[in-house]
């Protein structure tokens, strides 16, 4: 269901292909914490890089997983609910 991408031909041990690039398997995880700060820093390239790491699916999870997290933690940080401070971050009017 949330598999991984496995690393395409040409992949030699080590975790690089011939090519260069990085052929090692990337967890879900790191697929949307890549994806997410590459979406922050508007680098387009390394986020699409890391889209690339997993299925569509793994990484909507993956970035919803991390949505949570922060939003919990900012909301422990600030002293707020969550509900709070997810709509204080989309610029939404207090629910």
């Amino acid at each position: 269901m949330f598999g991984l991408r496995t690393p395409g031909p040409g992949a030699e041990a080590g975790g690089t292909r011939a090519d260069g690039t990085d052929a090692r398997r990337h967890n879900l995880f790191e697929a949307a914490a890549v994806h997410v700060a590459a979406c922050a820093e508007d680098d387009q390239e390394r986020g699409d890089e890391a889209a690339g790491w997993v299925s569509p699916e793994a990484l909507s999870f993956g970035v919803s997983e991390l949505a949570c997290r922060a939003v919990i933690a900012l909301a422990r940080e600030r002293d707020e609910s969550p509900q709070t401070v997810a709509r204080s971050l989309l610029g939404l009017p207090a629910g």
